[in-house]
């Protein structure tokens, strides 16, 4: 018999998630410049972070929306990566990931990049499960969980016209 899900409603604080990486040569390109590949794969990282702590299951990705790199990464400057649930929908998430460029020694902080990804709640099997609604509870949470039902119209837009594109061939 399977254990029953708690699908009660969580805020977004229980959502929230901090990751850090130290930029090593193995994460640089020749300029030692950050690689975006990389920079991408820890974004992904520290989505599904907040994700798995909102829906307390295995998540996996299932879009992230274009990226802006603002700020230039080099090799030693730490980089720190702040996500949280905007929105939950049935078994799907939209969280939201910010980006930060630390200078290892002056501390000297700038906004590098931001993503909305989504993310879908599954179990061992990769069957989806129902995810819990999102609580937002401050002005700003609010307005992200607002937005987040906006871009996911968007997206259903573009997936519609991306499907009707394709076949007409």
């Amino acid at each position: 018999m399977q254990k029953q899900r708690d699908l009660t409603p969580r805020p977004v604080k229980d959502s929230a998630s901090e990751m850090v990486e130290l930029v090593l040569p193995n994460d640089a390109n020749p300029l030692n410049a950050l690689l975006g590949g990389r920079l991408m794969h820890w974004i992904d990282i520290a989505g599904a972070l907040a994700a798995h702590r909102h829906s307390r299951s295995y998540v996996v990705t299932a879009s992230t929306d274009h990226l802006d790199f603002l700020f230039p990464v080099r090799v030693g400057d730490l980089v720190i990566f702040k996500s949280s649930v905007n929105r939950a929908f049935n078994t799907s998430m939209e969280v939201g990931v910010k980006v930060f460029v630390e200078s290892y020694f002056t501390g000297e902080s700038h906004h590098v990049s931001s993503a909305y990804m989504t993310f879908v709640a599954v179990d061992r099997q990769g069957n989806k499960l129902t995810v819990p609604p999102v609580v937002p509870e401050t002005s700003e949470q609010i307005r992200r969980y607002e937005d987040a039902g906006h871009r996911r119209e968007l997206r259903g837009t573009e997936k519609q016209r991306k499907s009707q594109a394709a076949s007409k061939g």
